[in-house]
């Protein structure tokens, strides 16, 4: 496999299967555990209706030639001091980790929000016991503005690194 294998598409309601792959205890260690079966429903549908209501983009991130699914990024929208931008979140498989796959689909849904994003500015709030999403935000070209508490997922707070990108700039 190389990184040019590596295609990012928009969510579908098809991929409610490949949500239910991500929600395990490995992979939402960092975020607090896995979400309930109706949590993941609203999730889906919240993904599902990003494109529509105009909030951002979530895609699956897909293997080529075959398009087999191994993870999900994406971006919605937030407020973060008193400023309305995006947020970007990814997750890739564990049998796909250590690969470079979220690095690239991370760099590729960068360069889509760059073409249709609403807001300036794209963050990441990776906890900063996460060596492996820091790694990723560092590699996809995100600059560190520090450390921060951040709400995620609502009613828990964490200590994350804010990492964020200019989506103005092209360089």
């Amino acid at each position: 496999m190389t990184l040019t294998d590596i295609t990012i598409e928009p969510w579908a309601d098809s991929d409610l299967a490949l949500l239910r792959r991500i929600n395990t205890p490995e992979m939402k260690v960092h975020v607090g555990g896995p979400e309930t079966e109706e949590q993941l429903l609203v999730r889906h549908a919240r993904y599902l209706d990003f494109v529509p209501s105009g909030i951002g983009c979530m895609y699956r991130i897909a293997l080529l030639p075959g398009g087999e699914p191994v993870g999900s990024v994406g971006y919605g929208t937030r407020t973060w001091r008193g400023e309305t931008v995006h947020e970007m979140g990814w997750n890739v498989l564990p049998e796909y980790q250590g690969l470079g796959i979220a690095v690239t689909a991370t760099r590729l849904a960068v360069d889509a929000a760059r073409r249709e994003a609403r807001h300036r500015y794209l963050h990441a709030f990776p906890s900063v016991d996460n060596p492996a999403s820091n790694a990723v935000c560092a590699k996809a070209g995100f600059s560190l503005l520090g450390e921060t508490e951040f709400e995620f997922p609502p009613g828990r707070f964490m200590l994350s690194h804010d990492w964020r990108v200019d989506l103005s700039r092209t360089d």
